[in-house]
């Protein structure tokens, strides 16, 4: 997860959203990637389908891999991970409004899919949120918001999402 941290750092310092990935095979690391969707103009581009996309091994098969990410996955990109056949996937911060593993949504344990992912979450949990808080802080000129998941775009930031006004989000966040 260190690695994978690393990985993040450099995509904060690229001013992409935080996120780094690894994957590791027979205890070897056999790709590290960040975020690039700014970079490559490609809304894909997540640290986790770059890693998983890697050409390491002669098959699209990854039945023998570990993928280490800081914040955990999207739709698509659990998605991939049961395309890809991935044996386990370990992962940092949660992502409570579009985490497709444990929070909004729990793709890789489904019993309607044709592949279940071994999942373990919350390795090295707050230094993973943290450079998320950070990178965020920053984009919305030292403000600090929590509303919902840590790689939310509120209204109002100047990433212009298309998440609702975060007065709207704060107001659903506080009545649970």
């Amino acid at each position: 997860m260190k690695l994978a941290l690393q990985e993040a750092a450099q995509a904060f310092e690229e001013g992409e959203v935080p996120v780094g990935a690894v994957l590791v095979i027979n205890g070897k690391v056999v790709a590290r990637d960040r975020n690039q969707r700014e970079a490559l103009s490609d809304p894909t581009a997540h640290a986790e389908r770059l890693a998983l996309s890697a050409p390491v091994v002669s098959s699209w098969h990854r039945d023998e891999a570990t993928l280490y990410v800081t914040k955990e996955p999207c739709a698509m990109c659990a998605g991939a991970m049961v395309n890809a056949r991935l044996k386990r996937l370990v992962y940092g911060c949660a992502d409570v409004r579009y985490g497709a593993v444990d929070n909004a949504y729990n793709l890789l344990k489904g019993d309607k899919l044709n592949h279940r992912v071994e999942v373990t979450s919350g390795v090295l949990e707050a230094e993973c949120a943290e450079l998320l808080r950070r990178f965020f802080s920053s984009r919305r000129g030292g403000r600090v918001v929590e509303c919902g998941g840590l790689e939310n775009r509120c209204g109002g930031d100047s990433t212009g999402g298309s998440n609702p006004p975060l007065s709207a989000t704060l107001s659903n966040e506080n009545s649970d």
